[in-house]
């Protein structure tokens, strides 16, 4: 039985329980399925198992998802992505190695990703300097304009290698810093072992 916390039960209801034992053991579904993947290609770099953890990631989070009450799905640049309690589910493999997710940055500062979290993450904590230039708001990534406006997202972060597995599972809210691409995590909780 899984610890619920506050901001758990005040994002996902009575779900939250549910949903907190599920993230996790669909990730080290994936982890086990990259690792059969590499394995199985008998590759000796670690290409196959990363593609492979990305691509069944977000199949994993489906699966185990999916089945709950007032969860939708929907496709985002290829990838299917979870709805639950008005809330992007989405998952962020940011360490090979046991690390804070306070480490956790993306690799551009551009994309489905950046925009994802600029769009439907929290405020961020420090607004920008307004210079009183008229700068035009980019158009949103093709793929995002199926999301309302309103919906909020939860980042999924974990630390895994091929080698150790899931090391640290954590969710909350972040914002992206454009500057250098680092998650500013405004709540963060851990989900499995850290």
């Amino acid at each position: 039985m899984a610890l619920v916390t506050p901001w758990a039960r005040k994002t996902f209801g009575d779900l939250a329980e549910s949903v907190s034992e599920i993230i996790p053991a669909c990730l080290v579904r994936a982890h086990e399925r990259a690792r059969n993947g590499h394995q199985g290609v008998h590759t000796q770099t670690l290409e196959a198992y990363g593609h492979g953890l990305y691509a069944v990631q977000y199949e994993e989070l489906l699966a185990g998802l999916a089945p709950l009450p007032g969860s939708a799905s929907v496709r985002l640049q290829a990838r299917t992505v979870v709805i639950l309690s008005g809330h992007v589910i989405y998952p962020i493999c940011y360490a090979k190695l046991d690390a804070p997710v306070t480490s956790a940055r993306l690799k551009s500062n551009t994309g489905l990703r950046a925009e994802l979290i600029r769009r439907h993450g929290p405020e961020p904590l420090q607004q920008e300097l307004d210079l009183g230039l008229d700068l035009d708001e980019p158009e949103p990534h093709r793929a995002l304009a199926q999301l309302p406006p309103d919906i909020g997202l939860v980042l999924v972060a974990y630390a895994c290698s091929m080698g150790r597995g899931v090391m640290r599972v954590e969710w909350g809210s972040a914002e992206l810093r454009r500057e250098d691409r680092y998650l500013v995590w405004h709540r963060h909780e851990p989900l499995l072992g850290s």
